[in-house]
C-alpha cells in the first residue's frame, strides 16, 4: 500500500461503490444468499462469499450454481433474492458509518460525486430511493451499463469519462477485492474500506486502507479541510 500523502495528483472527483461500501447491502445479500442455499440443502461456505463478492449477479449467480451444482439458472435465482429483498431492504437497509458526513462534506467543498456498482439498476434504484440518495450523485453507472463486470476496470474507466477527468485524478471507495482491482486497474486513486468478509481480503496497490467511510485519511487525500467533515 501507497502513503496517502505520497500522492501529487489533484483528486477532483470520488466514485464509490455500493454493496458493502455505502450501505450494508453485502451483510444482507450473504444472508439472503444463504436462506437460498438452505431452501435446497446446501451451506454457504465463507470461500463461496468471498468468490461471488463484488461481481455482477449473473456472474455471481453463476458462481453459486457451479459450486452447489444446482438446477436453477441465474435468472430464476435472481428472482427468488429479488424477493427476499423486497421484504428485509425496508427492515434491514442501512448507511454504512461515515457515509452522510462525508457526502455532506463533499458537497460543502463542491467535490462530484458518482457511484459504480455491479448491482442492478432496479435494486440500485430501490436501495438510493430509500434515503432519496440519488439526486446528491451526478450519476450512477449499474451493471447494465457495461459488458465486462468487475474485476475488469471497465466500469471505473467509464466513470472517469463520464467525470470529464483522467481515472488517476478519481478517487474510488471500495470495500471488496475484486472492486479495487477493477479501480486500480483503471488507474484510479484506490482506497479499500473493508467490512465484515473483505476484512480478510488483499488489497494489492491501493493508496491505503481506512477503517471506515470517516477515516480522515480520505478527507486528507482529497485536500478537504477539517471543518469540512461533519462529525458523526
Amino acid at each position: 500500500m501507497q502513503n496517502p500523502t505520497e500522492s501529487t495528483t489533484e483528486l477532483r472527483a470520488v466514485t464509490f461503490d455500493l454493496d458493502g461500501l455505502m450501505f450494508n447491502t453485502e451483510q444482507l445479500y450473504q444472508e439472503v444468499d444463504r436462506e437460498v442455499l438452505s431452501r435446497r440443502g446446501k451451506d454457504f461456505p465463507e470461500a463461496l462469499c468471498d468468490r461471488m463478492m463484488g461481481r455482477k449477479a449473473s456472474v455471481a449467480l453463476q458462481i453459486m450454481i457451479d459450486w452447489h451444482q444446482l438446477d436453477d439458472t441465474w435468472e430464476q435465482l435472481a428472482g427468488e433474492i429479488a424477493e427476499l429483498f423486497a421484504d428485509l431492504l425496508p427492515l434491514r437497509l442501512a448507511p454504512m458509518p461515515g457515509l452522510l458526513p462525508l457526502l455532506e462534506a463533499l458537497e460543502r467543498t463542491a467535490i462530484p460525486k458518482a457511484i459504480a456498482t455491479s448491482s442492478g439498476r432496479e435494486f440500485v434504484d430501490r436501495v438510493l430511493e430509500q434515503f432519496s440518495l440519488k439526486p446528491r450523485f451526478e450519476f450512477v453507472l449499474t451493471s447494465e451499463d457495461i459488458q465486462h463486470g468487475k474485476p475488469e476496470p471497465d466500469v471505473y474507466r467509464l466513470a472517469a469519462q463520464r467525470l470529464g477527468i483522467p481515472s488517476k485524478q478519481m478517487m474510488v471507495l471500495e470495500d471488496s477485492q475484486i472492486g479495487c482491482q477493477a479501480a486500480v486497474a483503471a488507474g484510479a486513486y484506490t482506497v479499500a474500506v473493508p467490512h465484515g468478509r473483505s476484512l480478510e481480503h488483499e488489497f494489492a496497490n491501493v493508496q491505503f486502507k481506512a477503517d471506515s467511510l470517516a477515516d480522515p485519511r480520505i478527507a486528507a487525500a482529497l485536500q478537504m479541510p477539517p471543518a469540512a467533515v461533519p462529525s458523526g
